[in-house]
């Protein structure tokens, strides 16, 4: 057993989070973490908000509250949104606690004391018009490196270069526009550059870390590293601990990396455990420290906090920091202030969680950036739908249908859970590589094969020939299941507790994957849907809270086809992959079909002629251009091909070597 000390990025408590949060530092952290305690390793995931600087004061003034009735706002706002999005911290703290205020001031007297940080007078660029010192970061002007125009006083995020407020060409206050002045004052400095040759030397021995944060970290050393001054003129902060430094506060990006180590303190604290319990995580050349970031924050995470810790002596140091790249929505950055964010609550507001969690870790900027779309999104969902959802759905209702419920007495096909246990196997390498992206389209390819599994076996079918055969069969596609809830686990969690309660198991560990863990008489839950399918046009409901994602039910639509429109119909190969009933219908499914280039709704008066069961995995002849109707609520994008006579309505089934996509001449 291994012992992890996780963290996420410190959220600033200035508004509440959007989609581009999740996906660069939170999901993945937790995907992590929950795999990581999945296998028995001993796990501590603490994050908060960071709540001190001038976006909380600006913030503040625009809602005409005071800075803290703002972060115990958004505080609660964020918090509350990570709790419904599943992101299972062990502790979540805020940097305006008195543990740490009380710890950044005793690491900024440690420092100072052996020298690593002294005071210097300065000139500082003030606003008249706001009347306040500017922090670098809200000091805009054109980069000197690469002619961005909109690079901040202590960096340009275009080309990643550190920069100097008066090193900006034609500075400007990032507040509001006006041409700041320049002032003396005073202020105490971190002396970075006694620490280049250690990080050059330290970083060097970070070969498996992902190239993109390696990259960031030389081009700064590579620039040679400077002394920062780590106070500011504001009235909102950690106040400086010196007398001679009254009115004067840490700066953020000194004071918040060490709020991972105050949430660690406060979290054992609470616990009612001894003082000196977060030092197992601290100050234990055995831990490993893993910090999920965006590439924004890789120079606080791989070269001021190393410096920081290794300043202090005897702390623990990054064992990997696996930055994420950015994740934009319709080829923009995510910006709240902008328009074009996404908000946590906005979203959770009208959808589940988990398809989501699904879509972001499918597209997860990893190792560059990615664009989110609702498009993108819809897919991911009924991918969901269609892939996951239906082999657990098809298997737990054909059990109760056929089997009372309960795990069949039968030999289990171990070809197809040795393949669950393998693909776990394989899945457990990408994870601990942190790469979750590959990591999820191997766990919905294993689904995709037990769907495989479920056709070519036909339950249906051979439970009329073989009945033996048919239990080998369902009780393989339950025991897979119970596989599928286990990896799939990290990363919907909720849709797997939901699995669990069906399949009526406890809490699993990664080792149970490709095991029989159901055993023979093993008795079943009842059958839900775990996810429902989006049609088109569903994503309007987030600028219309009152409107439902379901169309208005209505009669049945009649269509006309003249003769000349029938010649250019084209007719497809189909598999079945999904058949539901329809509220209020008595003779309609509604059916999804594989037909090739993609997934199509059909709604079929197959309720009088079929079972669902018989109708599962089934090939069939598919009308693919008809307009669409609406039948029963349901639109239908197609006509599955049927003979009607006298002895009963039969599906034309095309022969067993054809493939969905096939075109029928």
């Amino acid at each position: 057993m291994s012992r992890y000390m996780v963290t996420s990025a410190l959220p600033y408590a200035n508004g509440p989070l959007h989609l581009g949060h999740l996906a660069g530092a939170y999901l993945p952290a937790d995907i992590y973490v929950r795999y990581m305690r999945m296998c028995g390793n001993d796990v501590l995931f603490c994050s908060g908000t960071d709540e001190h600087g001038v976006p909380i004061t600006i913030t503040a003034e625009k809602l005409g509250i005071t800075p803290m009735q703002a972060v115990d706002k958004f505080h609660t706002i964020i918090a509350g949104d990570f709790e419904k999005f599943g992101i299972s911290f062990d502790n979540f703290s805020r940097t305006t606690r008195p543990e740490h205020i009380e710890f950044a001031q005793s690491v900024f007297l440690d420092l100072l004391g052996k020298g690593h940080i002294v005071p210097k007078d300065m000139k500082q660029l003030y606003c008249p018009d706001c009347k306040r010192y500017l922090p670098d970061r809200y000091i805009s002007g054109t980069c000197p490196k690469c002619g961005s125009e909109d690079a901040r006083g202590d960096q340009c995020e275009s080309c990643g270069t550190w920069t100097e407020p008066f090193e900006l060409i034609k500075p400007r206050c990032g507040i509001c526009g006006a041409t700041p002045e320049t002032r003396d004052t005073r202020h105490w400095f971190l002396l970075l550059d006694h620490f280049q040759q250690w990080l050059e030397g330290w970083l060097g021995g970070q070969s498996d870390w992902k190239t993109n944060v390696l990259k960031y970290c030389y081009s700064w050393l590579d620039d040679g590293l400077r002394e920062r001054a780590i106070t500011r003129d504001l009235a909102w902060g950690v106040p400086v601990p010196l007398e001679e430094a009254k009115g004067k506060v840490l700066y953020v990006w000194f004071e918040a990396v060490l709020g991972y180590i105050s949430s660690t303190r406060e979290y054992f604290a609470k616990a009612g455990k001894g003082p000196d319990e977060w030092k197992k995580y601290w100050q234990n050349p055995d831990t490993r420290l893993v910090q999920f970031i965006g590439k924004d924050n890789i120079v606080f995470h791989c070269i001021i906090e190393p410096a920081l810790l290794h300043g202090l002596s005897n702390y623990t140091l990054p064992w990997n920091v696996p930055a994420n790249e950015f994740l934009n929505i319709s080829g923009q950055k995510f910006s709240t202030s902008k328009g074009t964010g996404i908000g946590l609550g906005d979203y959770l507001e009208h959808f589940a969680p988990d398809p989501m969690r699904y879509a972001l870790a499918v597209n997860a900027p990893e190792s560059r950036d990615s664009d989110f779309t609702w498009l993108e999104y819809q897919s991911r969902n009924n991918e969901l739908a269609d892939v996951l959802g239906n082999f657990i759905n098809r298997t737990l209702k054909f059990t109760a249908s056929k089997f009372s419920n309960s795990v069949p007495v039968a030999d289990l096909d171990m070809t197809l859970l040795n393949k669950a246990g393998k693909a776990a196997e394989e899945i457990a390498v990408l994870m601990e590589s942190f790469k979750f992206k590959k990591a999820i389209v191997a766990a919905m390819e294993l689904a995709r094969e037990g769907n495989r599994y479920f056709d070519a076996a036909k339950p249906w079918k051979s439970l009329k020939t073989d009945p033996e055969q048919c239990a080998v069969t369902v009780a393989t596609c339950l025991n897979l299941c119970a596989s599928l809830a286990v990896i799939f686990e990290p990363f919907i969690p909720f849709s797997m507790e939901k699995t669990r309660r069906m399949l009526r198991l406890e809490k699993l560990q990664w080792s149970d994957a490709g095991s029989a863990l159901l055993k023979p008489g093993h008795g079943l839950g009842e059958a839900e849907i775990l996810f429902q399918k989006l049609e088109d046009g569903f994503e309007t409901v987030m600028n219309k809270p009152e409107t439902s994602i379901k169309a208005e039910e209505k009669e049945p639509e009649t269509l006309e086809v003249d003769f000349e429109d029938f010649m250019k119909i084209e007719f497809k190969v189909g598999r079945i992959l999904t058949v539901e009933d329809i509220k209020k219908a008595k003779k309609l499914y509604k059916i999804e079909v594989d037909t090739g280039d993609k997934v199509r709704t059909v709604v079929a008066g197959m309720k009088k002629h079929y079972t669902k069961e018989e109708l599962q995995g089934r090939l069939v002849a598919v009308v693919c251009n008809l307009k669409p109707a609406k039948l029963c609520g349901v639109v239908s994008h197609g006509m599955l091909m049927a003979s009607d006579g006298g002895s009963g309505v039969f599906l034309i089934e095309p022969g067993a070597d054809a493939k969905p996509g096939d075109t029928i001449r």
